[in-house]
This record gives structure tokens, C-alpha cells and sequence, in this order.
């Protein structure tokens, strides 16, 4: 019994053994470093990528505000401006600035995907997709964090506007933007030469004259003050008023020959004040390109609220027929035509590289008065019936260039065909049709998106257009 004890004993004594050996063997040689080790190791790392974070966000900022600069240096209208006189095509500042604003834009979305990530790493850094970018790559612009290719930014819009030009014409050829008021102070000067010689008599021969020559040399001044008001009713809509204030000064030197007279006779004439209101309204009737024109409709009338021609006192005792007594000449200047008008038209414009050609067709109806009269020297009146002016049609056209970002150039060519006026329904004696030409050179300059300047000079080409034209204009937006 005491040997099957100590066998009992002994079998236990083995199996106590044999256990305790079997769990240190499950028990592993080095089981690393504790987990507060551990845990200050993982704040460490979440410090480092915090503080990248930060510094992305700032870079991110810093890549915001250059876009937006950039978007303000080339937004649709100042390109525009920017193009072919200017409508010539995109110069090498305007692509740079393009580039610029593109590669910022690419960095900034860069940052941004890189930033966002990092947020969703703090957030769940146990939870990223499968198909996530590996850790410390950032997603490419135009694709997402989940690899999925997204459109980056917003495509710019169509450019719908007709390229700005140096204006030459009176009818502008670029709207005003929606919204958006311009006023145009503007000063013109015109001055205007003619000679008249009038054979009052009988030749015995070809080469005798028995009689009086009449010689007249007429010079004419003219001030035309202005100021406009356009304001974009739509993107393709504007209406325009004008109210000009003019002063006219006319100077005629006379003699007549065989008259026993060898001094020159001078009669001066002036006058001054509000000329004759005008309203405009212009509406865009397509989208050009450079293939297919910009159309542009426009409707203007023109009142008589200036002095008329038939208020002013004529010099003339009693009848002004055959002039027979006084010169026949007004003692003042009108500051009016004396008939209200309306006149439609249409001007194109066709942007290529690296000009701008534009051009305009319109046609202006005087409408007919009745019971015209004039008053005389001695203060009597003369009727004169119905009086109706002709009608004018005209034409021009010329091209733009642009010199740099703020200055541009153009020339061009008016002509004008005025049909003779009519009194009581027949053409008055030594009324004809007349022709007018006048060609045109134009310079403009841009001080900045609110402040033009815009100078003009036309030289007339036949003898009833006026010699020389200068015409200065200062648009400034609102």
C-alpha cells in the first residue's frame, strides 16, 4: 500500500511538472513592449500628421486667394476686353494668366483632396476603404479618394459679347453689361469750309461777263457737348439717352465785283444751346464667332428740342426771294435740325486674329411739319408750307486692332447719301442730292475696368462733309 502511494505520488509529482512546462512553453520569449509604450508611440505619430494637416490648410488658403485673384485679372469681360483691338485673340499675358489660374486651381485641389484625407484618417484611421490611395499619397486632380474620376473646377462659360473696339462711330458696337450704367461725357469739334460763287448777268462773249460776281467764302465752327446714358437692361439688351448742348459760330466773307468795291465784307453769326434729345435702344441678336458675325439691332429718335433753323431771324427787309434786299443770312445759329427723326440700323462685327472688322447700314426719316414759317429782319413772318427734309442713308465700316492690353486702334470709312429736301411737295430750286464721305481714324486707351478714353479724327472727302472732325469720348462704368 505505501508503494502504490509513493507510485501515486510520483505520477502526480510528473504530471504537476509536465504541466507547468507545458505553459511556459505557450508563453511567448518576447512579448514586446507595453501597451503604454505603445499608446504614447500612436500620439505621437496622430501629433506629426496633425501638424501636416495645419500646414496643408495654410497652403490651401494661401492657393484660394491666388484663384481668386486670378479670376478677377481674367473673368469673361475683362478677356474680352483683352481680345482683338481688344477682340484680337488672346495675347501672351492673357495665356499666362490662363495658366497661372490653371495650375493654381490643380494645386488647389490637390491640397484640398490631401487635406480632406488626412481629416478622414484622424477621424477613423482603422475604417479606410479598400481601394483608398495608399497613406501618404494624395489623389489626383480629378479623381476622388476612392479613385473615381470627378470633373475638377467649372468650365468656363461661353463668351457671349461682341469684342470691344476703339470707337470710330456713333452707334457703339459692344452692349453694356447687365445691370451695369455707363456714362459718356464727350466733346466734338467740327469745322467746315465752303466757297460759293454766284454769276448774276450776260456774257457778250465767252470770255465777258456784264454783271455782278458774287464771291462768297463761308467757314463754319461747330461745339457739340454731351453726355450719355447707357444702361444694360439685359445681357443683350440696352437703352441709351443723349443730351448734346451745341455752340455754332459761322463767319461768311463777301465781295462783290464790278461793284466799285475792293473790301471784303464779313457777317458773323452765333448761337448756343440744347441741341436735339436722343434715344437709342440696341438689342444683340445672335452669338457670333469668328466665322459668323455679331448682329446687333438698334433703333434711335431723335427729337427737335434744339433751336430750329426757322427761329432764327433771318437778314432780310421783307421777302428773302432772289435776295433782292439783306444777305439773305441768318443773324444766329440753330442748335437743331427743326425736324424730329427716327432712324433703324444694324451693326455686325466679325472678330478674327488679330483684327476686329465692323461696320454699320441704317437709314434716318425726317418726318414732314406743316405751316412752317421763318421770321424776317423788320419782324415779319414768312410762311413757307410744308417743309420735308430728305432722308439719309448711310453706311460705314473699318477695323480694329488691338496694340496691347490697354490700348487699341481703328480706322474706317462713313458715307452718307441725303435726298433733296421738298417744299409743299416740290424740290426746293437748288436742293440736290448730296453725297458726304469722311474717313476716320480712332485711338483708345484703357485705364481700367471702369475708366476709357477714346479719341476720334475725321477728315472729309468731298466737298459737302465737313473738313475735319474731332471727337473725344469718356466712358466710365458704374
Amino acid at each position: 500500500m505505501k508503494k502504490r502511494s509513493l507510485q501515486g505520488i510520483g505520477y502526480a509529482g510528473c504530471s504537476m511538472l509536465l504541466l507547468g512546462g507545458m505553459a511556459q512553453a505557450q508563453t511567448p520569449p518576447d512579448a514586446g513592449p507595453p501597451a503604454a509604450a505603445r499608446l504614447e508611440l500612436l500620439q505621437k505619430e496622430l501629433a506629426a500628421q496633425a501638424r501636416q494637416l495645419e500646414e496643408m490648410k495654410r497652403a490651401l488658403a494661401e492657393q484660394q486667394a491666388t484663384i481668386r485673384e486670378l479670376r478677377r485679372t481674367v473673368d469673361s469681360e475683362t478677356l474680352q476686353r483683352k481680345r482683338g483691338g481688344q477682340g484680337a485673340g488672346v495675347t501672351g499675358g492673357n495665356m499666362a494668366t490662363n495658366a497661372a489660374a490653371a495650375g493654381a486651381a490643380a494645386s488647389a485641389t490637390q491640397i484640398n483632396n490631401t487635406a480632406q484625407q488626412g481629416v478622414q484618417a484622424q477621424q477613423a484611421p482603422e475604417a479606410a476603404p479598400p481601394d483608398a490611395p495608399p497613406q501618404g499619397q494624395a489623389a489626383q486632380p480629378g479623381e476622388s479618394a476612392a479613385g473615381i474620376e470627378e470633373p475638377v473646377g467649372k468650365p468656363p462659360e461661353r463668351d457671349t459679347r461682341p469684342p470691344e473696339i476703339a470707337p470710330i462711330f456713333d452707334q457703339p458696337g459692344v452692349l453694356t453689361p447687365a445691370g451695369k450704367i455707363i456714362v459718356e461725357p464727350s466733346l466734338q469739334y467740327g469745322y467746315s469750309s465752303s466757297d460759293r460763287v454766284a454769276l448774276v448777268g450776260y456774257t457778250v462773249i465767252p470770255a465777258i461777263l456784264i454783271g455782278l460776281v458774287d464771291v462768297r467764302q463761308v467757314k463754319t465752327s461747330t461745339y457739340v457737348g454731351a453726355l450719355a446714358f447707357r444702361y444694360g437692361i439685359t445681357k443683350r439688351l440696352e437703352i441709351e439717352a443723349k443730351i448734346p448742348y451745341v455752340h455754332a459760330s459761322s463767319d461768311t466773307v463777301s465781295r462783290e465785283v464790278f461793284t466799285g468795291t475792293a473790301v471784303d465784307n464779313v457777317f458773323n453769326s452765333s448761337g448756343s444751346g440744347l441741341g436735339d434729345v436722343e434715344a437709342t435702344l440696341r438689342y444683340q441678336l445672335n452669338y457670333g464667332n469668328e466665322k459668323m458675325p455679331f448682329f446687333i439691332g438698334w433703333l434711335r429718335y431723335k427729337s427737335n428740342t434744339g433751336r430750329d433753323p426757322f427761329e432764327v431771324v433771318t437778314d432780310c427787309v421783307t421777302r428773302c426771294v432772289s435776295n433782292t434786299t439783306g444777305t439773305g443770312l441768318p443773324l444766329g445759329m440753330p442748335t437743331g435740325t427743326g425736324f424730329q427723326a427716327i432712324q433703324p440700323g444694324v451693326t455686325w462685327l466679325l472678330p478674327t486674329d488679330p483684327a476686329v472688322f465692323f461696320g454699320t447700314f441704317s437709314y434716318l426719316h425726317n418726318f414732314a411739319r406743316d405751316n412752317v414759317s421763318r421770321t424776317v429782319l423788320n419782324g415779319q413772318t414768312e410762311n413757307l408750307g410744308k417743309i420735308a427734309p430728305g432722308d439719309i442713308f448711310q453706311f460705314n465700316f473699318g477695323m480694329g486692332l488691338s496694340l496691347n492690353e490697354h490700348a487699341s486702334f481703328s480706322i474706317g470709312y462713313d458715307q452718307s447719301i441725303i435726298w433733296p429736301t421738298k417744299q409743299n411737295g416740290q424740290t426746293v430750286p437748288g436742293s440736290v442730292r448730296i453725297t458726304q464721305g469722311t474717313l476716320l481714324v480712332g485711338y483708345s486707351y484703357r485705364f481700367n475696368n471702369r475708366y476709357t478714353l477714346n479719341l476720334s479724327v475725321g477728315a472729309g472727302l468731298t466737298r459737302d462733309t465737313p473738313d475735319l472732325t474731332v471727337t473725344v469720348r469718356l466712358p466710365i462704368t458704374f
